[in-house]
């Protein structure tokens, strides 16, 4: 019985580019740990995880096996969700945002945004490493003796410019 009290938890949505690891493992654990806690306590508690099967290192990890993208992912988001049920989990969904529902929702909430304003586009610039879907300032940044330039985790960075879209945080300040 719950209290009416709503509680939503939810994993980040991994990248099913490879097998999942103890890191997800850890990260699913202790999601669950905190959703059965606050069931206990009387709340009302839905559990999300799932898998973001969009993106570049998805499109390069397929190149490099000789696989679509989509063939990855199925194979890899299987193994997610054989990783959820050995862990016996209390999830209660599993989204995966190649599904409609995904695109739906996501739509719906990209409107939303849009038409309030809160949709920017600008330019972004820097240094981007791949594996670490991350931007670098060039002080984070190392050069070797053969100009190969590396970020703080030792991964090849690359010099990205592109026009994108930015959330209008400041106007919630």
């Amino acid at each position: 019985m719950t209290d009416g009290r709503n509680f939503y938890i939810t994993t980040a949505i991994s990248y099913p580019n490879a097998e999942p690891h103890i890191g997800h493992a850890y990260e699913a654990i202790a999601a669950d740990t905190i959703a059965r806690f606050e069931r206990c306590k009387g709340k009302n508690v839905y559990f999300l995880t799932g898998t973001d099967e969009h993106g570049l290192k998805m499109k390069q990890t397929a190149a490099k096996n000789g696989i679509s993208p989509r063939a990855l992912a199925e194979k890899n988001t299987a193994r997610f969700k054989e990783m959820a049920v050995a862990l016996n989990l209390s999830h209660d969904d599993f989204i995966r945002t190649s599904e409609p529902r995904h695109y739906r929702s996501a739509q719906e909430m990209w409107q939303r945004m849009t038409d309030n304003g809160d949709i920017y586009t600008a330019k972004y610039a820097g240094w981007y490493s791949i594996r670490d879907e991350a931007f670098f300032s060039e002080k984070e940044t190392i050069v070797d003796d053969s100009g190969v330039r590396y970020g703080p985790g030792n991964t090849v960075v690359e010099w990205q410019e592109e026009d994108t879209y930015f959330f209008r945080l400041s106007a919630y300040e």
